[in-house]
């Protein structure tokens, strides 16, 4: 009895190592380094014209809406007087965010004037209270959550850190929207039970993030409590995220370094620093490396998502980076990233160039921040 309780032993013994062998992370090659890219004013100019042809583009357009009755079965420019354009309202929400940040960066943007005023058209006292009254309608409680109602407090905290008289006037014009939203996030964070890991819309941990932002600008001390409360309960325990599954073939946000930036805005840096590696073991390797996204046919709505993953990666890794000299070559990781995806946005199908725009502008300020 006694030889076989030892190979049943030693059986065992190998299995425990072959487990944890499966849990190691695969370190890629070194890669070469990339181009830092940078946004400039003659970028910017180009960034720009993506959000002004569509800010105002009634259609194609996804409603993305839920029918009481005949009498909501109106055109988007009725339901939607401020955000009808760029295809669905989050991405007129963030067209419009992209003009605020490059005339804020870029003063001498061309027809800076003229942008102004498209801006005060849109984000009029009257028009935002349209909006308003549209998420108090009985079926639309849970309109854009969260991924529309967190570019909406980027836009506002853009708004509100821009010194110009022209902000001052829009920031009060989005205020009853603003605050509506900060509402929803505190009244809906504490009744959800589990965090959404997708690569889409509905991540929680990317919605948290840009609330966040807001809440730590605006010091909205109720909003920034809530967030980091909930990002500790959903997400602290967690350990080895499986990045080697990303990205599905749809995703334009990666489920894994969304989480890791939400959880460096909200921790400690000494904790986090443990907390990341255990939850991504292998980016503290000089070696890291990700294969880029990869677009098949960017005609196609949802597989030019891809390009999206890619710029939404570089914001990510480009955050865990900051004020952690021992991660910095992750920004190298990004910058491969951004300049994979940023020259085909440019002249794109409307498929991507309603929305990419604001992705690049996103990652490029990242680096260069």
């Amino acid at each position: 009895m006694k030889p076989v309780l030892s190979i049943v032993l030693v059986l065992a013994l190998l299995g425990c190592n072959t487990s944890k062998k499966k849990q190691e992370p695969v370190i890629s090659k070194p890669i070469d380094i990339a181009k830092t890219p940078v946004l400039n004013l003659e970028q910017a100019h180009a960034l720009a014209e993506l959000p002004l042809h569509c800010i105002n583009t009634e259609y194609p357009n996804k409603l993305s809406q839920t029918l009481g009755g005949d009498e909501d079965l109106k055109s988007p420019k009725v339901l939607h007087p401020a955000f009808y354009g760029c295809f669905d309202w989050h991405s007129s929400v963030h067209g419009h965010w992209s003009l605020v940040r490059l005339l804020k960066s870029f003063p001498n943007l061309d027809d800076a004037e003229g942008i102004k005023q498209k801006l005060l058209h849109n984000i009029s006292k009257e028009k935002i209270e349209a909006e308003v009254a549209y998420f108090h309608r009985k079926h639309n409680k849970s309109y854009e959550r969260t991924y529309g109602w967190a570019w909406l407090l980027k836009l506002a905290e853009e708004l509100h850190t821009w010194d110009d008289d022209t902000a001052r006037t829009l920031e009060a014009n989005l205020q009853p929207l603003t605050d509506l939203i900060v509402q929803k996030y505190i009244a809906f964070l504490p009744k959800l039970n589990y965090p959404q890991r997708v690569g889409t819309h509905t991540n929680t941990a990317f919605g948290l993030s840009f609330a966040y932002d807001y809440a730590k600008t605006l010091n909205s001390s109720s909003l920034k409590s809530v967030i980091e409360q909930r990002a500790k309960d959903f997400y602290m325990n967690d350990k080895v995220c499986p990045i080697s599954w990303e990205p599905s073939g749809s995703d334009f946000l990666s489920p894994c370094l969304e989480e890791a930036a939400l959880m460096k805005r909200v921790l400690p840096l000494a904790e986090y620093k443990i907390w990341l590696q255990e939850f991504l073991p292998q980016l503290s390797d000089t070696s890291f490396n990700i294969e880029t996204g990869k677009v098949s046919d960017r005609n196609d709505g949802h597989l030019v998502h891809l390009d999206g993953v890619n710029f939404s990666r570089a914001w990510s890794l480009n955050k865990i980076a900051e004020d952690l000299p021992e991660y910095a070559h992750l920004s190298n990781v990004a910058n491969h990233h951004i300049n994979y995806s940023l020259p085909s946005i440019f002249g794109d199908s409307y498929e991507g160039g309603h929305w990419l725009g604001s992705f690049a502008i996103y990652a490029l300020n990242s680096v260069s921040e």
